[in-house]
């Protein structure tokens, strides 16, 4: 087998470089979706059921993309004609979405015309996502793949705070952040079009500075493995998997429910909590959710800053015990800060917590799955427990907002307790090398 060269850092770029106009489409997604439903007119109870479908088309697309990339091949690559092609379907979706009230239709046919461009676009985002993570694994070496990530990281950091921030600063240059009833204000809309033509551009531009190897050269660099991992029984591997797989797993099922419903919910919660209302007709409530973008900015420039803290722990048990329950902290603060800029302390406590979602879980787990082999098969299963909580969680979102009262600001006392809840758990997890 033939080593694969060392790619300078410009190359090593241009790999990536599309991944921040994919994030800033997800991010645009994330902090809007409950703002543009509920100001098309949605019920409360009914908004976690908006938020099925991104995990779901996720724990779909994604895997599906990889399956069918990895036997094709044309002239323009194996990987990058599903990027062009989910990026491309994503513009269309992402100038259609919030636009949805401004077709004439009824209540109903808006929520279901709404419904199905948010599946397109969850599927589109999740069709030209995967394709960087694996053109990474094609084509970058073993030495450089921590330096190709990390870049990917940067990218993926610096596209949410811009998607989180642009209603905010196209309403401060002047774009109406007011609409009619029913009808999305044109600083979100903007912002849409916008993130739209960013995401274009940059796949345009990965796509015309990255060349993918032909398959003659693949083969050199990729030869196929002598264990045939593509035939593992997934049930079988289940079966065996170490008890710290499903001990990790159980962490992140209480940690991604409260994450879902802070992204379900924090709208409304930051504007009751700061400007004393909910109703999604007041210009109160779009000046609110024009913040919520700012605070989720700052959540994850927080959480860049916190995962650089978390090597110096003791151990990264203890790392990831702390920061949930920083996070946990941080929810609960959210109703007792009632102005605006009290708002950033509650998410940069959140930021802390995001940061070891994000790093201490596949650390752990693939500490606990030396030796099992069938590493792909098990980290595609184990991103599961990703998928599978937010969408428990959206499905019981409805019946736990009556149960507190109908208040969106006690959803974040919910997604409180569950991440305090998930970070006791961690104390259940045995790690091999913290062992």
């Amino acid at each position: 087998m033939k080593q694969k060269p060392d790619l300078s850092f410009w190359k090593l770029w241009n790999l990536s470089f599309g991944f921040f106009g994919v994030q800033i489409a997800y991010a645009l997604q994330s902090a809007n979706i409950s703002r543009i439903f509920r100001t098309l007119g949605a019920d409360p109870h009914d908004l976690s059921f908006f938020w099925i479908l991104p995990p779901l088309m996720g724990i779909l697309v994604q895997p599906v993309i990889g399956t069918l990339s990895d036997r094709t091949w044309t002239r323009f690559g194996r990987r990058i004609p599903y990027l062009f092609i989910g990026a491309t379907l994503a513009v269309a979706v992402m100038c259609l979405l919030p636009n949805s009230g401004s077709l004439g239709l009824s209540l109903s046919a808006v929520m279901i015309f709404g419904l199905f461009m948010l599946m397109l676009l969850d599927t589109s985002i999740n069709m030209a996502m995967q394709p960087f993570k694996m053109m990474v694994g094609d084509m970058v070496n073993e030495r450089q793949k921590g330096k190709a990530y990390s870049i990917q990281s940067f990218l993926c950091n610096a596209g949410s705070v811009v998607g989180f921030l642009f209603p905010f600063l196209f309403t401060w240059i002047g774009l109406k952040n007011v609409a009619p009833e029913g009808v999305v204000p044109d600083s979100v809309i903007w912002s849409f079009y916008v993130g739209a033509a960013i995401l274009i551009l940059c796949v345009i531009y990965t796509t015309v500075k990255v060349k993918e190897w032909p398959p003659k050269e693949y083969a050199e660099y990729n030869p196929v493995s002598t264990e045939n991992e593509t035939k593992a029984n997934w049930f079988a591997l289940l079966k065996n998997a170490p008890a710290a797989f499903w001990r990790i797993g159980l962490v992140q099922f209480f940690c991604w429910a409260g994450m879902l419903y802070m992204w379900t919910y924090v709208v409304d919660a930051v504007s009751l909590t700061v400007w004393d209302t909910a109703d999604s007709k007041t210009e109160a409530y779009q000046i609110a959710g024009n913040w919520t973008g700012v605070l989720y900015a700052i959540q994850a420039m927080g959480s860049v800053v916190w995962a650089t803290l978390i090597p110096r722990f003791p151990n990264i048990k203890v790392a990831y015990f702390v920061s949930l329950l920083l996070g946990g902290l941080g929810f609960a603060l959210i109703p007792f800060c009632h102005d605006q800029y009290l708002q950033i302390l509650p998410f940069l406590l959140i930021g802390c917590g995001w940061a070891a979602m994000l790093a201490c879980p596949f650390t752990l787990v693939t500490n606990a799955l030396q030796g099992y082999g069938h590493m792909g098969a098990y980290l595609g299963l184990f991103n599961g427990t990703i998928c599978l909580p937010q969408i428990i969680a959206a499905v019981c979102g409805g019946t736990i907002l009556k149960l507190v009262g109908s208040s969106q600001s006690s959803m974040m006392f919910v997604a409180a307790a569950l991440f305090i809840i998930g970070s006791l758990c961690v104390f259940g997890i045995k790690d091999k090398k913290v062992e």
